[in-house]
């Protein structure tokens, strides 16, 4: 199978620097991102475009966080556009909206999965985006956003799962997991065998990380909300938002010993200047990020 690889702007948000590097004190946080006014920082939600020709097939990993809000939550969440610019990314890329065939979600929180929603219309109901996708989702993230948890109830868009259902293209894939399954052993009927996945706990119940074979560069791993940029790559850097902070550094350190072992690519969906990198570590054990790249494709 040959493929390449665009990665694809979606609209920005500003989000509390303090809640995004956990407890990292702000006198180092913000060596790695200015805050503005109100504290916050600024914050991509990129996608992956993945372009097969033998057969042809676009997938799209991950949606971003879109155009669906009303301007009063907009403002709220931070979302900086009011356009859907994942979808003017795509144009510029030169694929239509019915042109994506899968769409795969690392997990349900409207920052990830937002944007296979249409743009806000007032007094219109919520519709998909792309007509003719197949979305990929793991149970444990569906199983979550069905039950949430009050503490991540509001990351949810309650709208978006009957969508999905209605469709009859959703692929449920996977049990509830442990974290990181060594050689990715989840794998998905709808995108076959040069995609895998491992699942993570620390940040949310079955968060999917998919990786990718076939590009010429070497193996790619959208990583999502594990690590959702380059500062997070040093391994006690965490999110307020994550769960359970010790357990995703061990997730982390698997994850990046993986990416590093086999010289592959590490992707970045939040990082606003770097869309993918290499791994590295220092003697001292300390991983960092090299060879970056701010777009691809």
């Amino acid at each position: 199978m040959t493929l390449s690889l665009v990665s694809i702007e979606g609209n920005t948000q500003r989000l509390d620097g303090g809640a995004m590097f956990g407890n990292c004190p702000r006198a180092l946080w913000e060596r790695w991102a200015k805050p503005d006014e109100k504290h916050r920082i600024p914050l991509a939600c990129r996608a992956l475009l993945v372009r097969e020709t033998e057969p042809r097939r676009n997938v799209l990993l991950e949606a971003g966080i879109g155009a669906f809000f009303e301007p009063k939550l907009r403002e709220r969440f931070g979302v900086v556009e009011e356009r859907h610019v994942l979808l003017d990314s795509l144009a510029a890329a030169g694929v239509a909206p019915e042109e994506i065939d899968v769409v795969v979600l690392s997990h349900l929180h409207f920052d990830h999965a937002g944007g296979v929603l249409s743009a806000y219309e007032a007094g219109a109901p919520a519709r998909l985006a792309f007509p003719r996708a197949s979305y990929v989702v793991s149970r444990a993230a569906w199983e979550r956003a069905k039950s949430p948890h009050a503490r991540d109830r509001a990351s949810f868009i309650p709208e978006l799962q009957p969508l999905l259902e209605e469709t009859g293209r959703l692929e449920i894939i996977g049990g509830r997991g442990e974290a990181l399954p060594p050689e990715g052993h989840d794998r998905s009927e709808t995108l076959g065998p040069r995609y895998t996945f491992v699942l993570s706990e620390g940040h949310t119940p079955g968060l999917m990380l998919t990786r990718v074979e076939g590009w010429d560069e070497g193996p790619i791993t959208f990583l999502g909300d594990l690590i959702p940029g380059v500062p997070w790559v040093h391994l006690p850097i965490t999110m307020g938002y994550d769960r359970y902070p010790e357990r995703i550094i061990d997730e982390k350190k698997a994850l990046l010993d993986r990416i590093l072992g086999e010289q592959g690519w590490a992707f970045f969906t939040h990082d606003p200047g770097v869309a993918a990198a290499r791994i590295t570590r220092e003697a001292s054990g300390k991983y960092g990020a090299t060879d970056l790249r701010a777009r691809l494709g």
